[in-house]
């Protein structure tokens, strides 16, 4: 039997509390998450209350079409299982992990934008979100061939695209899909990075193509390909750490432990407009992986005989 969803909650002797939730996705993403805790949240403090957003259940505004029509191909799913050239998650898998943290705060996302040359417009997402998944594969002890195919999965939430009930309690998320050469994405700056993550969020900005997913999702064999995927998941903006239970909004928020999967979290106690990148990674990766990430506002020194070329330091891997 699966479990749909799990509370455990500890009393501090100091007067604080934990709260650890785990809720199964297939009753709801962040966003049914984070309203249902509001809404616990409320009646906690006060019973007699109606919900600031009551909860709209019906699942059937998202349901397939039938016969299923998929007219548009999400490159994000396949029906097949090809064997990758490189299987990526396996490797990073099967190696000893530790936890990473960064905090990215608007003065270190404004230099971030301003590495994009030509310049361009975009958001904290976009930059933060190329600038991780670059530095990744920058910080890969592999010999990989340059022209792999390297992923980018983040999930972009559809509620307003698809005109859904404010309220909507359930999965209304799609993943964006970005994709490059391994040679593109290093040896370019963090325009190329930006420009791809941008027209992923275009791509899925049509509601014929989320339909055509929500048709093509009713094949059971039909998965994700993840072998070559940076996955990143974005909680900073969900509100969760805003939920008060009456006792004061919450001192931490984020997940009970890392994993190879990308969490952006809420900044908490300092700028709220920053971010806080949270990512496991190999051993063999932790101290290229905190060089890329944080070359973005630390001094770029060069010493050892290295030289910086398009920002990073060539090895005798041209690629990291």
């Amino acid at each position: 039997m699966v479990c749909v969803f799990h509370f455990q909650f500890t009393s501090l002797r100091c007067g604080g509390m934990i709260l650890c939730t785990a809720i199964n996705h297939c009753l709801c993403d962040g966003i049914g998450t984070s309203q249902f805790l509001h809404a616990w949240a409320q009646l906690t403090k006060n019973p007699q209350t109606n919900l600031t957003i009551p909860p709209f259940h019906w699942r059937h505004v998202l349901k397939p079409r039938y016969p299923p029509m998929v007219n548009l191909l999400n490159p994000g799913y396949t029906g097949t299982q090809p064997t990758p050239q490189v299987n990526l998650l396996k490797l990073i898998q099967s190696q000893p992990l530790v936890p990473t943290s960064f905090i990215f705060n608007p003065s270190h996302v404004l230099y971030l934008k301003k590495q994009c040359v030509p310049s361009l417009k975009c958001t904290t997402f976009e930059v933060v979100a190329a600038h991780t998944w670059r530095s990744w594969i920058r910080s890969m002890n592999l010999s990989l061939p340059s022209t792999l195919i390297v992923k980018l999965l983040f999930s972009i939430n559809i509620r307003t695209i698809m005109n859904l009930p404010k309220g909507y309690y359930g999965n209304g998320f799609l993943l964006g899909y970005a994709e490059s050469t391994i040679k593109d994405l290093v040896e370019n700056n963090l325009h190329h990075g930006v420009k791809l993550v941008q027209k992923a969020k275009s791509t899925v900005n049509d509601e014929e193509y989320i339909r055509s997913t929500v048709d093509l999702l009713e094949d059971k064999t039909v998965k994700t390909d993840v072998s070559t995927s940076l996955v990143i998941s974005q909680w900073s903006k969900l509100g969760l750490e805003e939920v008060d239970f009456g006792e004061g909004k919450a001192l931490h928020m984020g997940p009970l432990t890392s994993d190879v999967y990308c969490l952006f979290l809420p900044v908490i106690g300092g700028d709220a407009n920053g971010v806080r990148v949270v990512v496991s990674v190999p051993e063999s990766m932790v101290e290229n992986f905190q060089y890329y990430m944080k070359e973005s506002w630390e001094k770029k020194i060069e010493k050892n005989g290295d030289h910086v070329k398009n920002g990073y330091h060539v090895h005798e891997n041209p690629f990291f």
